[in-house]
């Protein structure tokens, strides 16, 4: 089997690049494949640590009954693509993600997901092959809970995909922020810097302390508006990543997010599920910024994206403000 790399694939390493390839192979049977020297570049032996660069020519000596054997086509499940764009180029794809879709598949579904979507629209533009032997999947870079709708960032190649991660990991060049209704009237600007940790068992997040194994978090917010019945419109900004970090920061300092089912004020829930048909939390991914950056994502440096608030969500508002 011989391979050469492009764009898309370098910068990787070689054992990592053909366990993809070799979805099913043990990886006793890879490290394996590299102590015998069936694995080489530009004719020449490698280590499995060795980095591929842009032309490199991977050359595997493996049976065809082995290949069949060990690699299969990805598993696209046929779906609609239906969601709006915000920005696409060769490199990511920006959407809009309404509520009440998963992100990634789970145990109870698997099709109808916006990765699933995504890989659907990008088959048919011909930018993504199910049966490519690189086996890459077009994912995104961070998720959103399946009742969050807002802005999702897809890496298309793996370079965009490895950096993306690395700038959501890192966080101090991109700039992320979320609309929510909370519970009362919040200061006109806060910060919340309360660890968190998850309860594995009860399949929640609370506040904890570094001692006993929360990791810090941190979330900044200004008030857009308060509301005379009790409410505040309120744009939060993310300065770490935790799992249902707004949610559990909101709550703890007595302002949960309307419609939250698992830290919300459930006597609230319930009167906006009576009056406007709200069932999940008002909270959307609105806006995220690229910084200044560096490498192959340089030229989005200074990019915005922009997610206006679903319609219900603005109908809500329309009429809290009469109240």
């Amino acid at each position: 089997m011989e391979y050469q790399i492009d764009r898309n694939n370098c910068n990787q390493r070689i054992d990592k690049f053909l366990k993809r390839m070799l979805k099913d192979a043990p990886v006793s049977f890879i490290y394996k494949m590299f102590r015998q020297k069936d694995v080489k570049v530009n004719g020449k032996r490698v280590s499995i640590d060795y980095l591929l660069k842009e032309g490199d020519q991977i050359s595997v000596y493996l049976k065809e009954e082995l290949l069949n054997q060990f690699h299969k086509d990805a598993i696209l499940r046929p779906v609609k693509a239906d969601f709006p764009i915000l920005y696409e180029d060769e490199n990511i794809l920006v959407v809009d993600k309404p509520k009440g879709l998963l992100v990634h598949e789970d145990e109870g579904e698997k099709r109808i997901t916006l990765q699933n979507m995504v890989l659907n629209y990008l088959k048919e533009k011909r930018e993504w092959d199910p049966s490519d032997l690189t086996g890459f999947i077009p994912s995104p870079a961070h998720r959103l809970d399946r009742n969050t709708s807002g802005i999702v960032i897809f890496g298309i190649n793996i370079v965009t995909l490895q950096e993306l991660l690395r700038l959501f990991r890192e966080r101090d060049q991109i700039e992320k922020r979320y609309t929510l209704l909370v519970r009362g009237i919040t200061s006109e600007r806060g910060e919340i810097n309360f660890p968190l940790i998850k309860d594995s068992e009860k399949k929640i997040v609370k506040v904890g302390s570094l001692s006993k194994g929360a990791k810090p978090a941190l979330t900044r917010f200004h008030r857009i508006k308060a509301y005379q019945c009790g409410f505040s419109l309120v744009e939060a900004e993310l300065l770490t990543g935790r799992t249902h970090q707004l949610r559990v920061h909101f709550a703890s300092i007595s302002h949960p997010i309307v419609g939250d089912s698992k830290y919300g004020d459930f006597s609230v829930n319930e009167n906006f599920e009576k009056m406007y048909g709200l069932k999940n939390q008002f909270l959307h991914a609105s806006y995220f910024k690229f910084l200044e950056l560096e490498g192959p994502l340089s030229y989005l440096s200074g990019k915005e994206f922009r997610s206006k608030l679903p319609e219900k969500e603005e109908k809500i508002l329309a009429s809290i403000s009469r109240l």
